[in-house]
């Protein structure tokens, strides 16, 4: 087990993390198809949780791919990150719906059971052995960790994250943007590149936000197809409200936590 064994998702107790991603070899990184596909699937099983994020695991999957061999890795690692980014909300299934959907501004209760959900998701997915020896375990643990050392669960900064983490960091924070939530409208697709832009060295990895800027006329390209095809929902059958995503007036701007 690479977590503590804490039997609940007790923050103030430290979690042990290992950065897989720098000790594995190339030839460790494949992860069979079926693996895949079943992050998928587990990753649809949650965004079906809210109705306004229904696509947020697709997506961030999809860019995180792409910002992955933007930056020069390998296929086989790029694969890896994608199922990390299908994966990385999964700790979300410990927090209640009236949460997650509250159309106005948390608690300090209600935020630090938001905050447990990347250690929940790790702890989930650790019993897989092929989790932790490809690094997913890890990336799904420090997804919500920033450049600058003030994220969460561990205030790690820098290269102490792992790479995939820092990059699905930038690719949920874009798919969280441009979604509309119950506390506010999604924002078009030029503020929140600016929005990733204002914050790199602070929030995000600056590597990783040059390659979003490379690469985002063909993001940009993918999110408004998707809009134009009134983002179709294969979880429409799971989640029957899922039309239903209106943002309620009085609601506080909550930072992109995916």
């Amino acid at each position: 087990m690479y977590l503590d064994n804490a039997d609940g998702p007790d923050l103030d107790r430290r979690t042990k993390r290992l950065d897989f991603a720098s000790r594995v070899s190339e030839s460790a990184l494949c992860l069979p198809h079926m693996v895949h596909q079943l992050a998928e699937s587990l990753g649809w099983a949650i965004d079906a949780k809210d109705p306004c994020t229904w696509s947020h695991s697709e997506d961030v999957a999809h860019v995180s791919r792409h910002l992955a061999l933007a930056m020069g890795l390998s296929r086989d690692m790029a694969e890896v990150i994608h199922v990390a980014g299908h994966l990385h909300d999964m700790g979300k299934i410990g927090v209640p719906d009236m949460i997650l959907s509250k159309p106005s501004a948390l608690t300090a209760e209600e935020w630090a059971m938001i905050r447990t959900h990347p250690v929940v998701g790790a702890r989930i997915v650790s019993p897989i052995a092929r989790m932790n020896e490809t690094g997913v375990t890890g990336m799904i643990l420090s997804h919500h960790e920033r450049y600058d050392g003030r994220g969460y669960p561990d205030g790690l900064c820098g290269e102490a994250i792992p790479l995939g983490a820092r990059i699905i960091a930038v690719a949920d924070s874009l798919s969280a943007m441009l979604q509309r939530r119950p506390y506010r409208q999604g924002l078009p697709f030029h503020k929140a590149h600016d929005e990733i832009v204002r914050c790199r060295e602070t929030q995000f990895d600056p590597q990783v936000v040059d390659a979003f800027t490379m690469i985002s006329p063909t993001l940009e390209t993918h999110f408004e197809s998707r809009r134009q095809e009134g983002f179709s929902d294969p979880a429409s059958s799971l989640s029957p409200t899922a039309a239903r995503c209106t943002p309620m007036p009085g609601g506080s701007r909550r930072d992109a936590q995916g």
